[in-house]
């Protein structure tokens, strides 16, 4: 397993796509609402990539024709925009990545539109949550697993859920998606040990019913067989030179929230 290691220069380069990629969730969460329709949410993020002197990652990718995904209710990840129109009640997961001088950012999020179901919401809590669960458990010194482990410990103790088995989080760097894939469930203590410079995606699926999914027609969209609904959520960090984590897409580093978990967050990208 080759997996890439980075150094401070390449990481800081990293941050600024991630920043891009951060400030895309942003305008998301201000400009979604009902009556919408997720071709005007792949706008918004190809318009912000464009301003920033980044591409998109997303588009062309395999074939993806757009620059974000959205997926709405039971479909969990790998949502086509077009002119699918956005309800109220409805939960909405984005995805989106972007590249600054051939180096990734990738994150995603759930998000509830207007009166949401109290289950649906505390679905998005409880995922939300699991991904900083697993950032905390990826220490330096750690093993991979230590990562998948925590999130499916955690979500496990929330109440039923189904954990996504054929969809995780991955390695990212001057590729979208490196090795090591990264489960979000398994047995802690097994892979490769987590040391600086190791990049990674942190990206637990999870539904109100089963794990299985299947792919639509388009050969993207992913739902569940149930047609349970279903939340995305996805950081991308690293351990920095200096032995701490830095969550390269979100604003303040990850500071605030692995602070819940006594951990301090580099200051060397900030």
């Amino acid at each position: 397993m080759a997996i890439q290691i980075k150094d401070l220069e390449q990481l800081k380069v990293m941050r600024r796509a991630g920043l891009v990629v951060a400030e895309i969730h942003q305008l998301i969460r201000e400009a979604i609402k009902p009556g919408m329709t997720t071709s005007a949410l792949d706008a918004i993020s190809a318009a912000h990539i464009k301003r920033s002197g980044a591409t998109p990652n997303f588009l062309n990718y395999h074939g993806f024709p757009a620059t974000i995904c959205v997926s709405i209710n039971d479909e969990i990840v790998h949502g086509i925009p077009g002119p699918r129109i956005i309800n109220e009640g409805d939960v909405v997961s984005i995805d989106c990545g972007a590249i600054i001088d051939g180096w990734h950012g990738d994150a995603a999020f759930s998000i509830g539109i207007g009166n949401v179901d109290p289950a649906d919401q505390k679905l998005m809590d409880v995922c939300q949550e699991s991904m900083w669960v697993g950032i905390a458990a990826g220490r330096n010194g750690g093993k991979l697993s230590d990562i998948g482990y925590a999130i499916e410990q955690y979500v496990n103790s929330q109440g039923k859920y189904g954990i996504l088995q054929e969809y995780g989080g991955h390695g990212i760097g001057t590729e979208m998606h490196q090795e090591p894939h990264v489960l979000n469930f398994g047995k802690a203590g097994n892979g490769p040990e987590i040391i600086p410079g190791m990049a990674l995606a942190i990206e637990p699926m999870i539904t109100r019913g089963t794990h299985k999914t299947k792919v639509l027609a388009d050969d993207w969209t992913v739902v569940s067989t149930d047609q349970s609904r279903g939340a995305h959520f996805e950081h991308s960090y690293v351990i920095c030179p200096d032995g701490k984590p830095f969550v390269l897409t979100s604003i303040d580093g990850g500071k605030g929230e692995l602070a819940r978990f006594g951990i301090e967050t580099s200051d060397t990208l900030s």
